[in-house]
């Protein structure tokens, strides 16, 4: 909030060149924002798909969180105005690779019951298959 006081002092010193430094970094903050939420939807989404595969089973939770996660990563990385998105399809790949070690350390906790740690839960799944699959998902998702 304190940046827009800001941004509306420089404009009103006409200070043009620092204004739009200010809307730059405030664009990035912004951006920055949108990818930290899609980030946590992401880890959802990846923790109930490794789980689907390990267990080899589904409850009516897992899908719902399952939904649950594409949706909140469409409407946060859908622009409301512009059309698009914040993040393509390379994005959220690069995502997706990002954040599967953090997704499978939290379905090491919650699959089996916390019987494996994560390179034995690894060993129990097909890591590019589960990646693959959250892509598909999301994509199917925003169409």
């Amino acid at each position: 909030m304190e940046e827009l006081y800001e941004l509306r002092a420089y404009l009103e010193q006409g200070k043009y060149s620092q204004a739009l430094v200010l809307l730059g970094e405030m664009e990035e903050m912004s951006r920055e924002d949108k990818v930290n939420k899609i980030n946590s939807f992401l880890e959802i989404l990846l923790l109930h798909l490794i789980k689907q595969h390990a267990e080899k089973r589904t409850t009516r939770s897992w899908e719902f969180s399952i939904r649950h996660a594409m949706r909140q990563i469409n409407r946060t990385n859908k622009r409301q105005r512009a059309s698009g998105y914040y993040l393509t399809q390379v994005d959220l790949s690069t995502a997706i690779d990002g954040i599967y070690e953090d997704a499978l350390d939290r379905a090491a906790l919650e699959a089996f019951e916390g019987h494996y740690d994560p390179p034995e839960l690894a060993k129990m799944v097909n890591e590019d298959q589960i990646k693959a699959e959250a892509l598909q998902l999301i994509l199917a998702a925003q169409q």
